[in-house]
């Protein structure tokens, strides 16, 4: 048996397209030998079946089977084909797309076969005639995106009209008439204009961050507050408590002194009283005695000290008159009133400090005030002149109310301002909606969109339906406005007095609010005196 060739080189051994050492080889019908695998996976991709090395076209696809004696040569050999030390693939870099087990960075693509090479799978597009006719570009990923699906050509050019990727062809056919750019070009408009959007967004992501600092503040400030209010609370709570401890002990004890004090009494009647039985039992003891003696003398003698006895005490007026308690209970709870009086006067002074940090600069707006008010220069007093005044036509400009609104406008968060009633025997002032009615008579209530106090003939009222009557305050000289936009909150306050006059809770605000001010007709100078927006004095 003649032994095996061993000076054969390995390359014998090797597979044309993936140059490994052949696996499962087959060989085809024009003798050349490949990995099943290769050959199998090169045909699926081809319309004709034709051999990768020399070009022969078959008409049928050929049956594939392993060639078994070169299957056991291979074996028996043991050899494999040594490739070149290459770099393998680093991340961002092409793969070669035949290497298998470790992957080397691609060197070349091909835009006939569609795939990528190492240096070692480029060799036969380097040396096979066939394959050096392919179209050979740098290493490029997802090659199939990359070509034009009319013409098989490389994407390299931009049409800025349609804003699509073309090919040579494209530009010379389809787009011939358009601007077109080289892709690189394109690329360094674009990769600018991401540069700003890098930049916006990154802005964006920093404003967010800011935000969220915000929020996280306002938490912590909003938990601080709370815990402060709690603690306020509490002490005043117990110190009411307290109180009431104290007063419900006075009134036990005033209640049980006044018993006492009638029990005593009782009981030293009762001793008097005790004590004349005493004697008296004693007397008429003596009497009957004395009624049994036969002896002259002693009898004469003796009932001359009983002739006159001690006056006895007239019982007929006396009584033990039950305690009063009139008064004691009233006088133990006006105490108490006092305590809570002072504590709220405490209470509505806080409040109001705590309303008034959130003062805001408004001014009057003459393009929405009544023809009738005559407004200040700084924008900051309104009064009925009395005259109707010849202006132009203004939408914003109230034509049937002598309103006037601010030229601020709040949609959010809190607001709070001050104005001055004094001397004035009828006014209106609160907030109103932008879109209220402006021409014509309405009714000024949260449902047409006003939230107003009113001051005339019949005293103070807060305008809805129905209206709702106020206690009247004497001597009502400023008042201020505080309103919670989110928590649908509008609140009146009496300045001077410190004290909470009406709330209006539970409100929808879906669009932003203006302050509202109306002086009421002048009435023939009894109510000339203008209404005054008036800076915070928080030492009132």
């Amino acid at each position: 048996m003649a032994s095996a060739n061993t000076s054969w080189s390995e390359e014998n051994f090797s597979c044309s397209i993936c140059l490994d050492v052949l696996s499962s080889p087959v060989d085809t019908p024009c003798g050349h030998n490949f990995c099943r695998t290769c050959i199998t996976k090169y045909w699926d991709e081809q319309v004709r079946y034709k051999c990768p090395v020399c070009n022969k076209l078959v008409d049928t696809r050929p049956d594939l089977r392993i060639n078994t004696l070169l299957s056991e040569m291979v074996d028996r050999f043991g050899t494999s084909v040594r490739v070149k030390e290459q770099p393998r693939v680093e991340p961002g870099e092409v793969p070669c797309d035949v290497c298998t087990g470790t992957q080397l960075k691609a060197m070349k693509s091909c835009l006939v076969c569609l795939m990528s090479f190492c240096q070692t799978h480029l060799e036969p597009h380097q040396s096979v005639a066939v394959l050096k006719k392919h179209q050979l570009v740098k290493p490029m990923d997802r090659l199939e995106d990359r070509l034009c699906k009319k013409h098989d050509r490389l994407l390299e050019l931009f049409c800025q009209t349609e804003q699509v990727y073309v090919c040579q062809f494209c530009r010379e056919t389809d787009h011939k008439s358009h601007p077109v750019v080289p892709l690189k070009e394109e690329y360094g408009v674009k990769k600018a204009q991401l540069g700003k959007i890098v930049t916006e967004v990154q802005q964006m992501i920093q404003e967010r961050k800011i935000k969220i600092k915000e929020i996280k503040d306002t938490v912590d400030m909003n938990k601080k507050d709370a815990d402060r209010e709690i603690a306020n609370g509490v002490q005043v709570l117990t110190a009411l408590m307290c109180r009431i401890e104290k007063c419900r002990n006075e009134f036990y004890r005033t209640v049980k002194e006044k018993l006492k004090s009638t029990e005593k009494q009782a009981e030293d009647l009762i001793k008097e009283l005790e004590q004349e039985i005493e004697d008296l039992t004693n007397r008429n003891s003596e009497v009957k005695q004395l009624s049994h003696t036969k002896d002259h003398l002693h009898f004469l003698k003796t009932f001359r000290s009983l002739k006159n006895p001690p006056h006895p005490r007239d019982w007929t007026t006396v009584e033990v008159r039950p305690p009063s308690f009139v008064g004691t209970l009233r006088r133990s709870l006006d105490q108490l009133e006092e305590t809570l009086n002072m504590e709220m006067k405490k209470l509505r002074d806080a409040e109001l400090k705590w309303v008034q940090q959130y003062e805001v600069d408004v001014t009057l707006d003459p393009d929405t005030a009544h023809p009738r008010l005559s407004l200040s220069k700084d924008g900051k007093q309104v009064h009925d002149g009395g005259l109707w005044k010849k202006l132009t036509d203004n939408p914003k400009r109230f034509t049937h109310c002598a309103h006037v609104l601010t030229r601020q406008r709040f949609s959010s968060g809190r607001f709070y301002f001050e104005v001055q009633v004094k001397d004035k025997s009828g006014w209106c002032l609160g907030v109103a909606r932008k879109s209220i009615n402006r021409i014509g008579e309405t009714m000024w209530t949260p449902e047409t969109g006003y939230w107003t106090l009113n001051y005339g003939t019949d005293g103070l009222v807060f305008n809805d339906d129905p209206s709702v009557r106020l206690c009247p305050r004497a001597e009502l000289q400023k008042v201020g406005v505080f309103v919670d936009y989110d928590e649908g909150l509008v609140s009146f306050y009496d300045v001077e007095a410190r004290v909470h006059i009406y709330s209006a809770t539970g409100c929808t605000f879906s669009e932003p609010l203006h302050p509202l001010l109306n002086p009421l007709t002048c009435d023939f100078g009894k109510n000339s005196a203008p209404l005054m927006i008036s800076p915070v004095n928080q030492t009132d």
